[in-house]
């Protein structure tokens, strides 16, 4: 985008978004990135960070178990590994042992997600898989950040001799100690601190009766802190140990920041990817919160929002509790000019800043809070004009600012530029700011520009009804109960419904009828013709929508008629079934009841039991035709149901709906459908995929 300045930032609310994004970050690199966060100058940019952002947002959002992105910026402790025979604090070695691990974990990630999201892949560019930092710097540094030990064999020397001379310090000590308690010399407090070294605290009356060094006295001057004579030499040789012991870790981290100088590429590689994650894991964070997702792009100029929010009002609507009603709007290259008119407090600022303000999320690489099967495009201006912007320090009224600032748009207006107007014209006398209006308006649309436009001038109305390439819209307004509805609706301009709302307000009707008098009588047919215009238009689609949900009432009616119908077919056959096996049985009874009275206990009963055989071999076989036939039903059946499933999900399958190959994972959505075929979103790439190979998502 060539053409973006602060202060359409600013009439935008676009700053208000840097600085919710400033407080997602974790580190102070990625917040001054936010801070300056603004729209992007190459296309081929753009479609980049697009694309990484919507990938991070599928991992956050569909169940990916992607590691915790959060650590200390080492920008310092790089300065230092620049430096010959520097040395890195201990806090710096953590930092970027940290940052080895965490690194290491979003490759392990990505390695098991090969191909899933390119774009994230492309940042690890200029890091690679290693322990060697990570195992160099754990043979110094121990689990607490400490260094351990064995860190060299001096150290372990020098220790071990610390260690040996605090036990002879403590020992003689505590000998000393029971021996001045007994005394009855001691304080209260018997002993104190000083310098890491254990001191007696000596009754001052008894100080000169007890060998040693007398280090201080209590503010009183009761108490007289004295080092032990049996523990100065000793307390001397742990202080040389303790020297010797900084000289050798100091050499050890010197060693350490040396071996560790030989990876600075790869560190610097680290601070930019982590930097980089934290700045999406922002952007993903916002996105989550507003419930955005990613538009489709188009490389002509357009902008088909549909159910689109105003991510600030809707936040701030959330927490309080309110619904928000979303906005569809469509400007391209037949309808690109959209002047909305209608009565004050009725929307059409919040509408125009809506469209303005995703526009400049969009560009600036982020998801905006809208229908993904929305259409944006790349604008190379988009430019503001709201609410009264005075400049005290240049002496500008309201209308000398505007003035100027329209001479900026004229200057920069062009095919691919979105100007936002609101109250378009104000500022001067009505009748010739309204006419000068007017010329700006033909001009800019001369120029090819996109632009939305708030005004209550009649003139500009009739103008944007008379140019083929603009449309009017008005803000729908409840006539009998003079509220605003907050809904946008295109094709007609809106009254101002300047009377009504005043009436409504309690101004005296003499006053209100004095004040039509005063105007032009076809000025006031006109409003009034508007605003009847605006009510039939609100009776049609109340009607319509007592239509649709009539329509709906009757389709659930039905639905329920046919499962009600199926499940009585379902008992009938399942009684059928069992009034068909009870006769078979019963069939089968009379038989061997018959087989059981002509059985003879006295005679061999041979022809009677050849009878039974047969019998039996006969129903055996036509139990196991049975059977066949069951097995074959069950299958044919199980098989239509997995057919008409598949059938099912493709009739769900339209524009807008999200789906996934059929031998893949990842998740898309639906642009456009030509016959048996889709054009389908994966992240940010488009392709064309036969119907049968998808599966409805959802």
């Amino acid at each position: 985008m060539k053409h973006f300045d602060t202060q359409s930032a600013t009439d935008l609310e676009f700053d208000l978004i840097r600085l919710m994004l400033h407080d997602l970050c974790g580190s102070q690199a990625a917040r001054d990135r936010m801070v300056d966060l603004g729209p992007i100058r190459a296309f081929k940019d753009l479609s980049a960070e697009l694309g990484r952002v919507h990938e991070f947002h599928t991992v956050r959002t569909e169940g990916y178990s992607f590691p915790r992105v959060q650590f200390e910026e080492f920008h310092q402790d790089l300065e230092l590994l620049d430096v010959p025979d520097s040395m890195l604090s201990q806090e710096g070695f953590v930092r970027i042992y940290d940052a080895s691990n965490t690194v290491n974990d979003v490759l392990k990630f990505f390695k098991g997600c090969k191909g899933q999201f390119p774009g994230l892949e492309g940042l690890l560019e200029h890091v690679y898989h290693t322990t060697d930092i990570t195992q160099a710097i754990d043979k110094v540094f121990d689990r607490h950040g400490k260094v351990r030990d064995d860190a060299s064999p001096e150290l372990a020397s020098i220790r071990s001799s610390m260690t040996r001379v605090r036990r002879v310090i403590t020992r003689n000590f505590n000998k000393v100690l029971k021996h001045y308690r007994d005394q009855g010399w001691l304080g209260d407090t018997q002993e104190a601190f000083l310098h890491d070294r254990r001191l007696l605290a000596i009754k001052s009356t008894h100080k000169r009766q007890v060998p040693g060094m007398a280090l201080g006295a209590s503010k009183q001057g009761t108490l007289t802190y004295i080092e032990p004579q049996e523990n100065v030499p000793f307390n001397h040789e742990l202080e040389m140990l303790r020297d010797d012991e900084r000289s050798e870790i100091n050499r050890i981290l010197r060693a350490l920041t040396a071996e560790l100088r030989s990876h600075a590429l790869l560190i610097k590689g680290y601070l930019t990817l982590l930097i980089e994650l934290d700045v999406l894991q922002a952007k993903t964070k916002l996105a989550i919160d507003m419930e955005a997702s990613l538009p489709g792009i188009s490389k002509e100029p357009v902008v088909d929002l549909k159910n689109a929010y105003h991510p600030l009002l809707l936040l701030t609507n959330r927490k309080a509790g309110l619904p928000t009603k979303p906005q569809s709007v469509k400007l391209e290259k037949g309808s690109r000019m959209l002047v909305i008119s209608g009565p004050n407090a009725g929307g059409k600022s919040i509408t125009l800043k809506t469209i303005g303000l995703l526009q400049v999320m969009l560009q600036s690489g982020l998801l905006i809070p809208a229908d993904p099967s929305s259409t944006m495009s790349f604008f190379h201006a988009v430019l503001s004009d709201i609410g009264d912007n005075q400049s005290i320090e240049n002496q500008l009224s309201t209308y000398s600012y505007r003035l100027k600032r329209m001479k900026h748009f004229l200057d920069v207006a062009n095919p691919k530029s979105l100007l936002l107007l609101d109250e378009f014209g104000t500022g001067s006398d009505p009748e010739l700011g309204g006419a000068l209006a007017e010329v700006f308006f033909e001009r800019l649309y001369q120029k090819g520009a996109f632009a939305v436009i708030t005004t209550h001038y009649a003139n500009i109305k009739m103008k944007a009804a008379n140019l083929k390439n603009a449309f009017n819209g008005c803000m729908l307004f409840d006539t009998e109960s003079l509220e605003p509805l907050y809904k946008l609706s295109v094709g007609q301009p809106g009254s101002s419904f300047t009377f009504e709302v005043a009436e409504i307000n309690g101004i005296d009707p003499e006053i209100l009828e004095e004040a039509k008098s005063k105007l032009d009588g076809r000025k006031v047919k006109m409003d009034k013709l508007i605003a009847e215009l605006q009510a039939e238009k609100s009776k049609v689609e109340k009607l319509n929508k007592a239509a649709r949900q009539a329509e709906r009432k009757a389709k659930e009616a039905e639905a329920d008629y046919e499962k009600r119908k199926g499940r009585f077919e379902d008992r009938l056959e399942t009684q059928q079934t069992l009034i068909e096996r009870n006769n078979k049985y019963l069939t089968k009874g009379k038989k061997m009841h018959q087989f059981i009275t002509n059985y003879n206990a006295r005679s061999k009963n041979k022809e009677l039991l050849e009878e039974v055989r047969k019998y039996l071999a006969m129903e055996k076989a036509k139990f196991d035709e049975e059977r066949k036939t069951k097995n074959l039903k069950e299958k044919t059946k199980a098989k239509k149901e997995r057919t008409a499933k598949r059938k099912a999900d493709l009739s769900k399958i339209e524009v807008g709906c999200t789906v996934k190959l059929r031998t893949g994972k990842q998740r898309g959505t639906v642009l456009e459908i030509e016959g048996k075929t889709a054009t389908v979103a994966f992240g940010f790439m488009k392709t064309k995929v036969d119907l049968s190979k998808l599966d409805y998502v959802g």
